[in-house]
């Protein structure tokens, strides 16, 4: 099957957002609980780029295909989960990473780097890390694995924040410095 870009986030409204999130089919890692464990010799980097044995993957339907697979535990290790085996994957700073927003109909919209499509709100909050220098957002994917939200990524929501640095998405308020 050929490769179709999604389309221009700017260009959607929520309602066509919702759709495209709704369409996508994610395996079912939260029903698997394999006893087989190892390690995939993979690493995300932080600039968002996969590795597996030092070697860059750079086919982009393989990171996607793994992406659906990840998990993050309580200890913050990241997991790459079949219903058979999980394997550890080391992650620098985060899963994903967000590259692109748009503000439509009171909900924020962000681009990752997988071609999905994630509204920051109640399931997925907004997370501001490190300190008023140097502040890094982060926003709640799935399975305990976040985006960080990339520089230009940070300043689109800086042009969308109130005087007080913070935005609104699905009636709650998330600051875009560390508090």
């Amino acid at each position: 099957m050929p490769y179709v870009p999604p389309p221009d986030l700017a260009t959607l409204s929520l309602a066509e957002i919702a759709a495209l999130t709704a369409q996508r089919k994610l395996p079912p890692v939260e029903q698997w609980d394999p006893q087989v464990s190892g390690d995939s010799l993979m690493l995300i980097k932080a600039d968002g780029r996969w590795f597996h044995d030092g070697g860059e993957i750079r086919r982009p339907a393989m990171v996607r295909a793994f992406s659906s697979l990840l998990w993050r535990d309580a200890l913050r290790q990241h997991w790459l989960v079949t219903p058979f085996e999980k394997q550890a994957i080391a992650v620098e700073d985060a899963a994903f990473q967000a590259t692109d927003v748009t503000e439509r109909d009171g909900a924020l919209a962000f681009g990752l780097n997988t071609d999905e499509i994630v509204v920051a709100g109640p399931d997925h909050p907004l997370v501001a890390r490190g300190d008023a220098e140097t502040p890094a957002l982060y926003l709640a994917v799935r399975h305990g694995c976040e985006a960080r939200i990339n520089r230009s990524t940070w300043l689109q929501l800086v042009a969308l924040a109130a005087d007080d640095l913070t935005v609104a998405s699905r009636g709650m308020r998330f600051s875009l410095v560390p508090q």
